[in-house]
């Protein structure tokens, strides 16, 4: 499966945004702490209390979707529609044939953790994985339909699909805070943070606030890692 990289003056430019969203969050959340306020961006974290990650990194990610590769059709879109679009599980589980628009190529969620319902965002996928969900649930005959349109595509209860997920994280040897359903949308917010501008990414996510998203600015990039090779060889 193929994702088109930016050029590097794009991913320089990207990841200095990034920089500085993390340290304005940063200097805010020293702020908050010395007056006694939190916020929910504060208490975010991408690392447990004894340091243990919380998202997948690039080889748990490939070893996922190798995994995922053996499952029943239906299972195998799930757990693809998480990995690559980094909605909530609940999200996914509300997905209906009318959410989805093959021909622009993105999926429609509304956004859980909001104090209205109707906040909607729509999240790109990569062709490959909407080829699948036609295929396996013959979206365009449901779309003309409208009961089956409005029908939700996986009729799984919550624990149901949590434990669909789980299996795949047995199966892909990744264990610890990473193995769930959270993991994958930790693992899609690292990734395109490093690639995509922030504001896309927040909107992806569905994040009320920048802030927020800030967080995974805070997780090293790949040329934050050449800068520390360059110190390594100085040494």
């Amino acid at each position: 499966m193929h994702v088109a990289i930016p050029t590097k003056p794009v991913q320089s430019l990207v990841n200095a945004v990034a920089t500085v969203l993390a340290i304005t969050l940063q200097k805010r959340t020293n702020a908050g702490a010395k007056s006694g306020s939190t916020s929910g961006a504060a208490q975010m974290t991408l690392h447990s209390a004894v340091g243990g990650r919380k998202y997948l990194n690039a080889a748990e990610r490939h070893r996922f979707m190798a995994a995922v590769s053996n499952l029943r059709p239906e299972q195998r879109v799930f757990c693809l529609m998480l990995l690559w679009s980094g909605c909530r599980i609940t999200e996914a589980l509300s997905v209906t044939a009318s959410a989805i628009d093959l021909d622009s190529g993105v999926v429609s969620f509304e956004t859980l953790k909001r104090r209205r319902r109707g906040v909607v965002r729509q999240v790109p996928l990569p062709p490959s994985v909407l080829e699948e969900l036609d295929e396996i649930f013959s979206l365009r005959q449901r779309q003309r339909q409208p009961e089956l349109s409005a029908r939700r595509l996986w009729r799984w209860s919550r624990s149901t699909a949590w434990r669909h997920v789980k299996e795949v994280m047995r199966a892909a040897d990744i264990s610890g805070c990473p193995a769930s359903p959270k993991g994958l949308r930790h693992s899609f917010g690292v990734a395109a943070f490093q690639v995509v501008p922030p504001h896309l990414v927040q909107r992806w996510l569905g994040h009320a606030s920048l802030r927020t998203t800030a967080i995974y600015g805070n997780v090293s990039g790949p040329e934050e890692l050449n800068f520390a090779k360059r110190l390594w060889a100085a040494w």
